[in-house]
Order: structure tokens, then sequence, then C-alpha cells
């Protein structure tokens, strides 16, 4: 029996697939072999030796210790894709009030309460210090053309937008999405200079920190609305909060809020509601799912964002799953105790994500007391045996 832990509310077409004559779940569960999370901060969490799998119900993984899983031999799965929809709608509805100035306006109607039959005439007459900008014919520069951005970019062209995309890492599968009306440039100044609007989404790293900074916005029309649904990292607010006080941006639109940029006019900041939507959640949960369990019984990997994709079938005795360091040597050494106890290797794979690497031995033979030998093994952080 596997213990599941979840520290968030967990949507039930994710849980049900668990088999309950394999897996018992809850809140209350202690010492748990995974972890189904959504938002809760684990950074001050203590996880057992039985931990195998940590599951991010979600795209950002911020509130996970990364490094120390990596550590401890600790996957760390995310859920890439499975709310991309709902932020796609949100920031396709940004893009849309930031350009006709709909909540300055909502809120203007408001004031009128009391007026009567002077409501109508006074409507007429205040209605144009809202005018603003169609966005058919307008050109959006979407900065990050993974699962999310080129779901904008691509109802972005439906919508008569001319689009033009920036991404250094774009893989395949997104390419092949993407419609082809969509412009891919190759340096990102060219979004900044082309551009009426632009949206970012791209993850929170190092060369992505503080990215819309005064240098970018300096090359930027100034007419430009920017849409921030990504990560409140990317952008330095001082430097927006100044572009929007000189003229040097029309609008800022982003749903991660902050004392600083709350109450600037032009400035619209909304609640983090991206995959606040039951459909959402209920992709992420049975994504989520389906991960710890592919894991925990067969041994696979899809979307950890600390080791390696990996899926291999189990053709021989038992499938030994080894986590280590990506080093020079570890391989030989990993393999070599597994020849020694008399083990028949039918098929191996190995694969490697930065620092650390996964390598699966489809093996032949009685592996009784493997895990311990390999486990003493330099640079080995974790081992398991899947039948």
């Amino acid at each position: 029996m596997y213990n599941i832990q979840t520290l968030n509310k967990i949507a039930a077409c994710g849980t049900d697939l668990l088999d309950k004559s394999k897996y018992s779940f809850g809140d209350e569960v202690n010492n748990p072999d995974a972890i189904l999370v959504r938002s809760a901060a684990m950074h001050d969490m203590e996880f057992g030796d039985k931990l195998l799998a940590i599951a991010r119900a979600g795209a950002g993984v911020n509130n996970i210790p990364i490094d120390k899983c990596s550590e401890k031999g600790i996957v760390v799965f995310n859920t890439p894709g499975a709310n991309a929809n709902a932020v796609k709608e949100l920031v396709i509805c940004a893009m849309l009030i930031s350009s006709r100035k709909i909540p300055a306006s909502m809120e203007w109607v408001k004031t009128l309460k009391g007026k009567g039959d002077e409501v109508s005439k006074l409507v007429e007459k205040g209605k144009s210090q809202f005018v603003g900008p169609e966005i058919m014919g307008k050109t959006l520069g979407v900065i990050g053309l993974g699962a999310i951005g080129v779901l904008v970019a691509n109802a972005a062209v439906a919508l008569g937008m001319n689009v033009v995309g920036y991404d250094p890492f774009l893989n395949v599968e997104h390419a092949l999405k993407l419609n082809g009306s969509v412009k891919v440039v190759k340096d990102v100044k060219d979004i900044y200079t082309q551009s009426d609007y632009i949206t970012l989404h791209v993850p929170a790293t190092a060369d992505t920190k503080g990215m819309i900074d005064k240098d970018a916005i300096a090359l930027m029309k100034k007419s430009v609305r920017l849409l921030n649904f990504s990560r409140d990292s990317l952008v330095v607010e001082a430097d927006i909060i100044a572009a929007i006080g000189n003229g040097g941006m029309a609008c800022y639109t982003t749903d991660f809020g902050s004392d600083n940029l709350i109450g600037h006019e032009n400035v619209i900041v909304l609640p983090h509601l991206g995959a606040s939507t039951p459909e959402s959640e209920d992709n992420c949960a049975v994504m989520a799912v389906k991960e710890v369990t592919d894991y925990i019984e067969n041994g696979n990997i899809t979307n950890s964002v600390n080791l390696p994709n990996m899926i291999m079938p189990i053709t021989g005795d038992a499938k030994i799953c080894v986590i280590h360091k990506n080093v020079e040597g570890v391989i030989n050494n990993v393999t070599a105790p597994v020849s020694a106890a008399g083990l028949n290797i039918e098929n191996m794979e190995s694969k490697s994500k930065k620092d650390y690497a996964y390598t699966c031995l489809d093996v032949k033979g009685n592996t009784d007391g493997i895990i311990e030998k390999l486990k003493s093994v330099e640079n080995v952080v974790g081992v398991r045996v899947v039948k």
C-alpha cells in the first residue's frame, strides 16, 4: 500500500484515479510515498526517507525546494499545459480590458448611482474619457512560446492581430502547434520595437529576472500595453511605474499584485486567477495523479522539473531505477555491482538534466539486496526496484 499526502484540496477527478487497493491518500497521511500539492509552501518541510515524488498540480514550483528534493532523490513533477487554456483566456481578456479602459469605466459608472434619469445623459457625456484602440490589425508580441504562449498567439491571430513570437528554446512540439502566420524572431528586441501589445510567458530564472526594465521599455512604443501573467520577477516594478507615469507605456496589466503597483492609473492588477477555473483544476489534478502513479508503479518519469523524462517498459524480471548526480563514471559504478550480483542487463537507458541523471536497468535475475549495494555507490542519491 502506498500513502499519498495531499497538502491542498486536489480535485476528486484526480484522486478518483487512485486504485484504492494500492493507495491511501489524504491530508492526514504521515510518512508519505508521494505528495500532491498546489500552492502550499514546502520549503520548511522535513521529508521522510520513504518520499519518492512530489507532484505540483500546476506549472509553477516556487513553493517546492527543488534542490533539497534532488539531493534526496525525490522526483518533482508539475503539470505544464493543464491550465494553459484558462490562462490564455485570461490573457486575451486582459488585453481587451487594457485597450478599452474597461475597469476604469466600470468604476466611473458606479459614481453615477443615484442620479436617476440623468444617468443615460451622463454616460453619453462621459464615455469619451474611456476611448481606446481596437486590437484587430495591431501587433502582439509573445515572449515565450510554450503551452500558454502558443495558445495566446493562435487566439490573437484568430482575432485579426499580427503576431510576432520569440522563444530561444522553442521545441518541435510547440512549433508544430503554432499558427503559420505567427512570425518567430530571433532577437527579443524585435518584439520590443514592433509590438503594440506584449505578453510574457516565460519561467522565472536567473536569465529572465527583471528582463523588462527601463532599457527594454525604452525600445518599446510609447503606446505599448504590457501583459504579465507569468511571474512577477520578470519585470522591474519601479521601471514599469516610472514608464506609466512619464508616458513611456500606455498600460501594464498583471495578476501579480503588489502594494507598489496598486492604485496607479493605467496599471490594472487582477487577482492571480490564471488557473482558477474548475476545468483547469480538474486537468491539473488528473495529470499530477497520473504522473505520480506511473512513477511509483513503473518507474517512468514525465514532466519532472529536476530529472529527465524517461519511459522504459519492463521486459525482464525487474527494473532498477537509479537517481544519481550527473558526473563522470557513475554509470560504470552502477552497472558493476548489478553484474556482480548475477543480474543480466537486458536493456538500459540513462538521461541527464542539469546536475542530476536517471538511469534505468531492465534486468533478469534475483534483485534481492541490490538496492543496498547501489545506495553505497558514490554520487547515487536514490535507488528503487520496480517489478
